[in-house]
């Protein structure tokens, strides 16, 4: 009789245990937390001590249209997932590509914008035109992104160094002052920083992959918050708010 009552506690337990670790439901009254890295412009940027940018607009957009409270949370990029694993936040963002390898660890949204990456060059460089052009230079990459992987993918084929920097900033004043020939990075996010900031740098070949940006959340954990999500972002297109955020920043 003993191991019968035994064995169905331990049946509850598991019951609990297993009830705690699960998928969380939506919880309309908690304000769910936003990780994004604010050095990459046009996605997220601070301005005037304020947030702004592509994610940042597209992110209130949706918590509106789904009764959604967020909070925006600011941290390098490579921190991004680790926080949403140690329960620190609840959605990623940054500009965030969809990969195999993130999605061992986050669920992802539908995509929401088509990127790519781009090499890029100080703009009197006339003798680096594509990665067959990198052997014994050194290129520079922004820690935890998939230039970053891209770049240590192939750097033993084509014969160059790479050097990790935190922040877009700090990757682009690398190459801008000679310290690194050259840097990987998402096509849009290079392209509007050389025409708003005035950089000293250059876009050159074609572009070396296409990918695609969407919004994540902790793999397995949040399937209702994910479904909203995808809501919010289907319910913009069809709004046209979603065009109207993307020509702010991009242009039509």
């Amino acid at each position: 009789m003993k191991k019968g009552i035994y064995l169905l506690v331990g049946f509850l337990v598991l019951l609990m245990l297993g009830a705690c670790g699960g998928n969380k439901e939506f919880d309309e009254n908690k304000v769910y937390k936003v990780g994004v890295d604010t050095t990459y412009p046009p996605f997220e940027y601070q301005e005037d001590g304020e947030y702004k940018g592509i994610d940042i607009d597209l992110i209130h957009a949706i918590a509106e249209d789904q009764g959604i409270k967020i909070e925006i949370e600011a941290m390098d990029f490579g921190g991004i997932i680790p926080a949403m694993q140690a329960g620190e936040l609840d959605i990623g963002m940054g500009g965030m590509s969809i990969t195999d390898e993130r999605k061992e660890k986050v669920d992802f949204s539908d995509p929401y914008f088509e990127a790519g990456l781009s090499l890029v060059v100080a703009k009197d460089n006339e003798s680096i035109h594509s990665l067959e052009d990198l052997e014994g230079k050194v290129v520079v990459i922004k820690n935890g992104t998939t230039g970053a992987k891209f770049a240590e993918e192939h750097k033993k084929e084509h014969g160059y160094e790479t050097v990790q920097v935190n922040d877009s900033t700090s990757m682009f004043q690398e190459v801008s002052n000679g310290s690194a020939d050259a840097l990987i990075e998402d096509y849009p996010v290079i392209t509007y920083a050389i025409a708003q900031s005035g950089l000293d740098l250059q876009v050159v070949g074609e572009r070396l992959n296409g990918d695609h940006y969407g919004i994540s959340v902790l793999k397995g954990k949040n399937d209702e918050l994910l479904e909203k999500i995808n809501a919010g972002l289907a319910a913009l297109k069809d709004s046209g708010e979603y065009d109207e955020i993307m020509n702010t920043y991009l242009g039509e």
